[in-house]
């Protein structure tokens, strides 16, 4: 987040596709990883994610996992929709 002094209000930095492919990455080593930018304006994402730490987890609690990894973007609507593909490898 970037504030400036001037107008004392915040300006969110929008995550480009290889800072969204980088933090999947952080979190999921070893996986089969797609970002795709669905709106051009790096505020509506779609992500696949083919990885083993989704074994034994419900789809529910797959995509929890992988929306956790973007909670404060999500929150303050750096990202304001992301659409999610899980898989187990």
């Amino acid at each position: 987040m970037h504030w400036t002094s001037e107008h004392h209000s915040a300006i969110f930095l929008a995550m480009n596709t290889a800072q969204m492919k980088q933090r999947l990455e952080d979190n999921y080593p070893d996986s089969k990883i797609e970002v795709f930018d669905l709106t051009g304006t790096q505020d509506h994402w779609e992500v696949s994610i083919e990885s083993s730490q989704f074994a034994g987890l419900t789809r529910i609690q797959q995509h929890q996992h992988v929306m956790g990894c973007f909670g404060p973007e999500l929150k303050t609507g750096e990202v304001h929709a992301l659409s999610i593909k899980t898989k187990t490898k």
